[in-house]
């Protein structure tokens, strides 16, 4: 073979060699791009799994605040209305002690003891509804000294609007102690309304947490 054919040899067998290491980092660096391609396209998944978890989480969350809040809301109203259902049941228990006239007066004379020891007058009147006005007119002399002997305490010519009970006064309507029935819810209504719910919604952990917020 001579110089020239050899050397001819000698550039196609370069060029091959030249041409099969282009092609294996070509084919490396495809498998590069790709793996990479399909990295990011893998990262970029799980980033929008993670967001879509987290709006779908938050909607949930969202959700179901809303019917914790709704439920609570319904709670309460119930709750409420029990106790304002009780709270109308005085009336009728009153009305019950009414029927029963030896304790009803009983009771009376007890409201007019304690109304009567805050007033220290000479002449004091004492007011009723009708119908315990009407019962009472006729033995008040006896009703009141069984009570009070000592002291001038005059049946009003006036009747209370009330479901019962009394109130006392002095002659010029400066000093009132007020023992109806009414009058009394009003000022024990606080109190009354704290009984009502200790006893009947006894308080969970939960609802202790709250309160002390």
């Amino acid at each position: 073979m001579d110089k020239a054919s050899e050397l001819e040899s000698a550039i196609l067998e370069r060029a091959a060699n030249l041409a099969d290491e282009y092609r294996r980092r070509a084919s490396r660096s495809r498998d590069n791009i790709l793996g990479d391609a399909h990295e990011h396209l893998h990262l970029r998944e799980e980033r929008e799994v993670l967001v879509a978890k987290s709006k779908a989480e938050r909607t949930y969350r969202r959700a179901v605040q809303a019917n914790e809040l709704k439920l609570s809301a319904q709670m309460d109203r119930l709750r409420w209305e029990l106790v304002q259902c009780v709270h109308d049941r005085l009336a009728v228990r009153f009305q019950e002690l009414m029927k029963k006239r030896e304790p009803y007066l009983e009771f009376l004379k007890a409201l007019l003891l304690r109304g009567v020891s805050e007033i220290k007058a000479p002449i004091l009147v004492v007011e009723l509804n009708r119908q315990d006005h009407e019962a009472l007119e006729p033995q008040w002399t006896s009703f009141v000294g069984d009570t009070l002997p000592d002291r001038d305490i005059q049946l009003g010519p006036e009747c209370q609007d009330c479901l019962g009970g009394l109130l006392i006064r002095t002659p010029d309507n400066r000093l009132r102690i007020d023992n109806t029935f009414e009058g009394r819810l009003r000022r024990l209504e606080p109190r009354v309304l704290e009984a009502i719910v200790e006893h009947l919604l006894p308080q969970t952990p939960e609802d202790s947490f709250r309160v002390r917020l």
